[in-house]
């Protein structure tokens, strides 16, 4: 770890949505700005390329199979020509990004989140371990290699996707690893506003600095936020509209003590928040409570963990060198006995 005081920046903005190409051009833009205001991170919200599918809250899944095919076509490849756009601008830069983004690989898409270095180079790509419910007709699954926190620059970085953050289990594999900088990527929350307390701001807002005091560390939590645009494109109903309102950009920046570390921004208006922190604070609040460290129980609980990837297929040579592996380890702890 090089640096312990630094800026960082959280995006409040849509992207253009349903367009790929055309969102990474308004990402580049933003991430130019954050760094020009000397942020050395700077966070995009959940789904943020090419938009979070906000048509499977408002309708029958047959009348959501229209945007099938351009949702398809506008989620990221990982190390596409849009990918390395993103790695050159953070180089150019020198600023850390991390963009929410829905991931395309083979035939299926995955809610994933992408963090670059500021030399430009892939720090993580991990995936939304489990899709919150109507999501799951979009999205598969992560797994165990999906809950890492990462040795950088900046700190031990880690990232979570929404109701992510209400998941006690994956929570405290996160603090296990002792992260200090944590990316909470965010949809945006206008939907079924007054009609669903738990998908409101008020929630929500309260999980991020929630991690924030658990796992003693920094929480950066950008959000999207419905445009008229976007508003215009799905809303083709009364009732639509209902569901759907305009806003819901609640971006929020937290302490390691749960303090709010930036004025807000209007929910319905696009701008990035910034923050000064200095992991040096960390110290201080794990000296009250480490949740994994001296604060633990072992001997009352403890998480059963597994980090490793969960593949549908696993090459003969793979599975073959695996057995032998275990059966080596065996026999080892056999011969010690």
């Amino acid at each position: 770890m090089e640096n312990t005081s630094y800026k960082v920046a959280a995006v409040q903005a849509a992207p253009v949505f349903l367009n790929l190409n055309a969102s990474i051009d308004k990402a580049i833009k933003l991430i130019e700005e954050a760094a020009s205001h000397g942020a050395k991170l700077v966070t995009f919200g959940e789904c943020w390329l090419p938009g979070y599918p906000w048509w499977i809250w408002l309708d029958a899944p047959a009348m959501g199979m229209q945007y099938v095919q351009p949702y398809f076509e506008n989620a990221m490849e990982l190390g596409s020509e849009q990918h390395m756009r993103l790695c050159e601008v953070a180089r150019r830069n020198n600023i850390y990004v991390g963009m929410g983004f829905s991931e395309r690989d083979g035939g299926s898409l995955y809610i994933a989140q992408l963090v670059i270095d500021d030399e430009g180079e892939t720090v993580s790509a991990r995936r939304k371990l489990k899709p919150t419910h109507v999501e799951r007709t979009v999205f598969g699954n992560g797994d165990g290699s999906d809950l890492v926190v990462h040795d950088t620059s900046i700190g031990k970085l880690g990232a979570l996707a929404c109701w992510e953050h209400l998941q006690p289990l994956s929570k405290y594999a996160m603090y296990s690893q002792n992260e200090q900088v944590h990316f909470a990527a965010w949809p945006g929350f206008s939907l079924y506003e007054g009609k669903a307390f738990a998908l409101g701001y008020e929630v929500n807002t309260a999980a991020s600095r929630i991690y924030a005091v658990e796992g003693s560390c920094y929480v950066v939590a950008p959000t999207p936020l419905i445009t008229q645009e976007i508003h215009d494109m799905l809303c083709d109903t009364d009732l639509k509209k209902v569901f759907l309102p305009l806003g819901g950009g609640h971006a929020r920046i937290y302490g390691p003590d749960g303090s709010e570390l930036a004025e807000p921004i209007p929910h319905d208006q696009e701008g990035i928040l910034y923050a000064d922190i200095d992991l040096g604070a960390i110290a201080v609040a794990k000296a009250a409570a480490d949740p994994a460290g001296h604060y633990a129980r072992p001997d009352v609980t403890q998480l059963l963990f597994n980090p490793n990837p969960q593949r549908p297929v696993v090459l003969r040579e793979e599975y073959n060198a695996g057995k032998d592996a275990k059966a080596e380890e065996i026999l080892s702890e056999e011969i010690t006995e």
